[in-house]
Parts: C-alpha cells; sequence; structure tokens
C-alpha cells in the first residue's frame, strides 16, 4: 500500500486594516487580519505544505510565490483546491488532514466545526477526515502575546485505489 504522509508550517504577523481568514473561514469581526500577499490563511497554508510534501512536491512557496501578482490575495480555499488537483495529478487521495492552530489574540472554539467542513468542501473529502484544533500559548512569545497567528498540519495521500 502506497500511503505518504506531509507535514506544513505556516505564521503571519496580525495586522491592522486586514480581514481574518482561517480554514478558508471568514472571521467577520475580527479587528485585525493577517498581513501576506494572499489572503494569508496560516490554516489552508499549512495545509497545502504538508499535501505539497507529502507528495515530495516541494513547498507553498514554490507553487504560489509572493512575488508573483497572480497570487495577491488569492484565498486559502482556492489554494486548497489548486494543491488538491495537483495532489490527484500525482495520482494520488487525500486521506486525512490534522491541523493544529495556535493563536492567543482570537478564539477558535465556535468556529472549528465551520473551518473543518469549508477545509474539507476544497479539498473533495469528508468533514470527519479534517481535524481542526486549537491552543494557546498562555501569553509566550509572539503567539502568546497576539502578535501572529501559526497552524501545524498533518496530511496523508494514498495511491489512488488503495
Amino acid at each position: 500500500m502506497d500511503y505518504r504522509a506531509g507535514i506544513g508550517w505556516d505564521v503571519h504577523a496580525l495586522v491592522e486594516g486586514r480581514q481574518l481568514f482561517l480554514g478558508a473561514v471568514h472571521f467577520q469581526g475580527e479587528p485585525r487580519g493577517l498581513e501576506g500577499h494572499s489572503d494569508a490563511d496560516v490554516v489552508c497554508h499549512a495545509i497545502c505544505d504538508a499535501l505539497l510534501g507529502a507528495l515530495a512536491l516541494g513547498d507553498i512557496g514554490e507553487h504560489f510565490p509572493d512575488t508573483d501578482p497572480k497570487f495577491r490575495d488569492i484565498s486559502g480555499g482556492k489554494l486548497l483546491k489548486i494543491t488538491k488537483g495537483k495532489v490527484t495529478g500525482e495520482k494520488y487521495r487525500i486521506v486525512n488532514i490534522d491541523c493544529t492552530v495556535m493563536s492567543d489574540a482570537v478564539r477558535l472554539k465556535d468556529r472549528k466545526s465551520a473551518m473543518q467542513e469549508t477545509i474539507a468542501s476544497h479539498l473533495g473529502i469528508e468533514p470527519s477526515h479534517v481535524s481542526v484544533k486549537a491552543t494557546t500559548w498562555e501569553g509566550h512569545g509572539a503567539v502568546g502575546r497576539g502578535e501572529v497567528i501559526a497552524c501545524q498540519a498533518i496530511a496523508m495521500v494514498a495511491r489512488k485505489g488503495e
């Protein structure tokens, strides 16, 4: 059986004047969003990196460089869909995703299920195959001071037909 796993990680600074997107869900009413060339959705970015890593296809920066104007303000959901296409193009399917969002600035408790469903929808898998967890850093470091939000993700893929 041909199963592969990959790990992804992303972090972006919180800034005024940006909308906040996590897991392709708009966190309406949040006073700050994540700074970046795209919508800076750390959850989607970490998942994309995990999927690309599982198939040894490089990293998100190689596929969606922040120097390319066509990726300016691109949504994390769109990046998930494009990355899914790269996975299926290699004749693999996504088995599951597990991610942990690290934030002391924004609480995810009431939004985790929406993130899970939205991520699953963009990847064409069942919501029960996507885990979204959250943790704080209890005041330590940039995450703990509310300066950044980070995410780590693990993805498993399998050769189609297995």
